[in-house]
């Protein structure tokens, strides 16, 4: 072993919404917060991480109860957490209406209306016809929701991991290469510069990452491919563009309801601080290449994420017209930036946080599975983690529907490229 190895008792390997409310939620309850590090590949906040950006949806609009249930108890943490302000007490929460919309077959609008009212939790009302005309594709049908809102996405993540740091647990800078094996478990990582992280317990909170980092171990123990990761969590992306409003196009769009259409893609209000109107495309994609050991995975390309192919870049464009043409004139401006943004996905859109079912790998966790609509539990996802790692079950949940089906990708981003 290395000399420079280090040992931690719990070591959470990524630090976006996952590793980063882990973390803070055993700041909060464990006996030795400096007994567990965090290690990601680049300084806080982590700059490839899905939960890096000036906004998420913090919504509730769920099929099933149960993801409704923990998406209220999510908006109660986000609004009621003194960790979630900033320095002038001002919540990162912002209670705005949305617009939910659905393909009329698909049903999920009134799977989700039938839901609030089961649970009396019902704030919705019936779009007006010029508000359907205003949001609405012809084949799509929707509702306005007084229960939406958004969230300042960077800030957050790292007031809550600055909050963690101040408690005594170690934030470290790393990008892992490889995990090491023992005889009775997981030993540690290593980085591709060579240092060596030692732990009890290493939880993988790499999202979309995961099975790029697992591959090599599965292979080293012969774990068949249905039994590996990329079967459980793939790696898969989404465009993403945002445009800088002038001071008319703010005050023109700053009262826009957060509008979440499950066919074409995602609006969210421009934040007053970076006044950045943001659309995410939703037709997702893999990136699929063949391991060491001829394994087919999906995983993030190595370019930067800004990267966006041209096609992929009109395909965007299109959507919002085709969505919002009221907002031609703002999407033939030139973009301020364009992104690819990766996520883990489930089959089921579920997250997966467990510990590994290998005998030789039963010190090691998984945390991981966002499949882009996770970011909501930020506050309190990490609490559920921390049973998984003390050993506390979470429960089990059936559904009959993956809960967050317009995102599961069916292209890849080669046949997307120029």
């Amino acid at each position: 072993m290395a000399a420079n190895a280090s040992h931690s008792r719990i070591l959470i390997v990524g630090a976006g919404i996952f590793g980063t409310s882990t973390a803070y939620h055993l700041a909060h309850s464990h006996a030795d917060p400096s007994s567990i590090t965090v290690l990601d590949r680049s300084p806080f906040p982590p700059r490839h991480a899905a939960s890096i950006d000036i906004s998420k949806i913090v919504s509730v609009d769920y099929a099933t109860p149960f993801y409704m249930d923990l998406a209220f108890e999510a908006r109660h943490a986000w609004k009621n957490m003194s960790i979630l302000r900033d320095r002038d007490g001002e919540l990162f929460f912002d209670q705005a209406c949305s617009v939910m919309l659905s393909n009329e077959e698909s049903g999920l609008v009134e799977e989700i209306r039938a839901n609030f009212r089961a649970q009396d939790r019902d704030q919705t009302d019936d779009l007006k016809k010029s508000e359907l005309d205003l949001w609405a594709g012809p084949q799509e049908n929707g509702y306005l929701n007084r229960h939406g809102g958004w969230v300042d996405a960077g800030a957050a993540l790292a007031a809550m991991m600055e909050d963690a740091v101040s408690r005594g647990v170690r934030y470290k800078t790393g990008d892992v290469e490889t995990l090491i094996l023992g005889e009775n478990g997981v030993k540690g990582v290593q980085t591709k510069d060579g240092r060596v992280y030692k732990a009890d317990k290493i939880l993988l909170a790499t999202g979309a990452w995961t099975s790029q980092l697992l591959s090599q171990t599965e292979g080293i123990l012969n774990i068949g491919e249905r039994d590996r990761v990329e079967k459980q969590v793939t790696a898969a992306g989404v465009c993403v563009v945002y445009y800088k409003l002038n001071e008319e196009e703010y005050e023109f769009l700053k009262d826009l309801p957060v509008i979440i259409s499950g066919d074409i893609g995602e609006v969210v209000p421009p934040p007053k601080r970076s006044r950045l109107l943001k659309f995410t495309n939703a037709r997702s994609f893999t990136n699929t290449t063949r391991t060491a050991s001829r394994q087919q995975i999906s995983i993030p390309p190595d370019s930067l994420q800004t990267n966006v192919p041209s096609h992929l870049q009109s395909e965007t464009l299109d959507s919002i017209v085709s969505k919002i043409p009221q907002l031609a004139s703002i999407a033939s401006k030139k973009p301020y930036y364009w992104r690819l943004c990766w996520d883990g996905i489930t089959p089921s859109q579920d997250q997966l946080i467990t510990r590994h079912p290998h005998a030789q790998l039963s010190n090691l966790y998984l945390a991981a599975g966002g499949s882009f609509h996770s970011w909501k539990f930020l506050p309190i996802i990490g609490s559920y983690v921390v049973n998984v790692l003390n050993g506390v079950s979470n429960g089990e949940e059936k559904r009959r529907r993956g809960v967050n089906e317009k995102f599961v990708p069916k292209r890849d981003l080669k046949d997307l490229e120029d």
